[in-house]
C-alpha cells in the first residue's frame, strides 16, 4: 500500500512515499546486506564537527530471546504491532562530543538526521519504518548495557509492510487513514517569528 504525501509543490518521491505503517509481514527476514545499508545511510548523515554522536543497537527477530526482551521494553500498544516487524533499532545519542568530551548540545539533532537517513534508505529498498517513543528507557538501558553518557531517543521498527490483501479490518481502518500535516504556511516564517 502506498500513501503518497499530498504536497503543494513537488518533493522527492522517496520523501513523499515514506510513512509509518503499523501492519508488517511477520514472516519477512531482512538480508544482512540490507541491514548494513540502513546503517551505512545513517553513517553519512551530517553532524556537528562530523562527530557522529549516534549509536544504534540492533535487535533481530531471529534472535528470539533478545527479541522478546526488547519487545517487553515497549509500551503494550507498540508491542501489539512491533512484534511483526523484522528488526528493532534502539537509537541513542552521545551527550558529549567524541573529540573533546565537552557537552554536545546538537547530539539529538544530529542523531535525528541519522535516523531519518535510515527511514529514507529503508523506503528506497522497499522496507518500512516506524519510530516509537513508547518504551521504558531504563529497561532498555539495562537490557543493552547502554552507558549513562548516551540518551535513548527512540526505538525504530523496520520490516516489510503487510500486503493490503492480508490486513484485518482493524488494521485496514488504521492503515488507510489519511496522512495529514500542518499547512505549509504554518511551519515557517520569513525573517522573524510571527
Amino acid at each position: 500500500m502506498k500513501k503518497i504525501a499530498e504536497t503543494i509543490v513537488p518533493i522527492n518521491d522517496l520523501i513523499s512515499e515514506r510513512w509509518s505503517p503499523r501492519a508488517f509481514d511477520s514472516n519477512h527476514v531482512i538480508e544482512e546486506n540490507l541491514i548494513k545499508s540502513l546503517f551505512e545511510a545513517a553513517r553519512w548523515a551530517p553532524s556537528c564537527y562530523g562527530d557522529q554522536p549516534w549509536q544504534f543497537i540492533l535487535f533481530k527477530k531471529e534472535d528470539t530471546t533478545s527479541w522478546v526482551s526488547v519487545l517487553n521494553c515497549l509500551s503494550v500498544g507498540n508491542q501489539n504491532w512491533a512484534m511483526d516487524t523484522s528488526i528493532i533499532i534502539v537509537i541513542c545519542a552521545n551527550k558529549n562530543f567524541n573529540h573533546n568530551n565537552e557537552p554536545n548540545r546538537w547530539s539529538h539533532y544530529d542523531t535525528g538526521a541519522a535516523a531519518e537517513n535510515i527511514c529514507l534508505q529503508a523506503t528506497s529498498i522497499g522496507l518500512s519504518t516506524h519510530q516509537m517513543g513508547g518504551f521504558d528507557q531504563e529497561k532498555i538501558r539495562k537490557l543493552s548495557n547502554i552507558p549513562k553518557q548516551f540518551d535513548i531517543l527512540s526505538c525504530m521498527a523496520v520490516g516489510k509492510q503487510l500486503d493490503e490483501s492480508k490486513l484485518s479490518k482493524v488494521q485496514k481502518d488504521k492503515e488507510t487513514q489519511v496522512r495529514s500535516r500542518k499547512p505549509l504556511g504554518d511551519i515557517y516564517f520569513v525573517n522573524e517569528w510571527k
